[in-house]
């Protein structure tokens, strides 16, 4: 048990007994468990005031309807990254440069899926990294695309620190560089995330029209002279769209 939280432990072990067992009393989980009753009874009481649980007429549990909204959260975000990783890996060998699979998370964007360029100087970067929505082109085209009015609460809500030389701090600014984004499809960032690099990212969308996640492609300044951008911008955005398609997207319904 060592590193464990002995209550978040036993805890599991109440939502544990309905991986075989559609419903159950507090007696039957008492029985099943072999803890105090009174145990059982907060951890059930607090699992179903956080929709973990359901209890119906009768006082038996059930598992609740949040776990329905987290499965499906975990089956949309792994099926994206199945279907995203073969085209990411195409469009690295076209472009010759690194790709980038990131999604929303609250108010930063996620790196879920990465295919490094084969070059010796790359830009270093991992799944799992953070980066909050206003910075860099791979964050900043999740942004782009979210609801009006919640783009424009996120922009006047958070503060924009300076991350790299090129970060974009002036809210108007990115105001007019979000229309722009939203308006091409694409966008790119300059030194905004780390200076010297350069990023250009493209919208996925799902089988609702809705934003799904963002692909880019990033690396060091020196490779992305300005008169590669065009053929960088169609590589990537026929890319998100071939992963957009898979989804089950059809153009016109965003």
């Amino acid at each position: 048990m060592q590193n464990k939280n002995i209550t978040v432990v036993k805890s599991m072990d109440v939502l544990n007994l309905f991986l075989h067992h559609s419903v159950l009393t507090l007696n039957e989980m008492v029985e099943l468990l072999g803890v105090p009753k009174t145990s059982v009874h907060r951890m059930a009481g607090s699992f179903e005031t956080m929709g973990f649980l359901q209890k119906n007429d009768e006082g038996r549990y059930k598992l609740g309807l949040q776990f329905l909204q987290f499965g499906q959260l975990v089956a949309e975000r792994l099926d994206i990254r199945q279907i995203a990783l073969p085209i990411m890996k195409e469009l690295r060998d076209r472009a010759k440069e690194a790709v980038n699979l990131i999604i929303k998370d609250s108010n930063d964007a996620i790196y879920i899926e990465k295919v490094d360029t084969l070059h010796p100087v790359r830009l270093y970067t991992k799944v799992g990294r953070r980066a909050p929505l206003y910075a860099g082109a791979c964050s900043r085209i999740i942004l782009a695309f979210l609801d009006e009015d919640e783009q424009e609460r996120y922009v006047c809500e958070t503060k924009m620190v300076p991350i790299g030389s090129g970060t974009i701090t002036d809210k108007d600014q990115m105001r007019e560089v979000l229309a722009d984004a939203r308006e091409n499809g694409y966008t790119i960032s300059d030194s905004e995330l780390e200076n010297e690099t350069i990023s250009i990212a493209a919208p996925i969308f799902d089988h609702t029209g809705s934003l799904a996640a963002g692909l880019s492609i990033a690396g060091p300044d020196s490779r992305f002279g300005e008169e590669r951008h065009p053929e960088l911008i169609e590589l990537l955005k026929s890319a998100a769209k071939e992963i957009s398609f898979q989804l089950g997207y059809q153009e016109g319904n965003e």
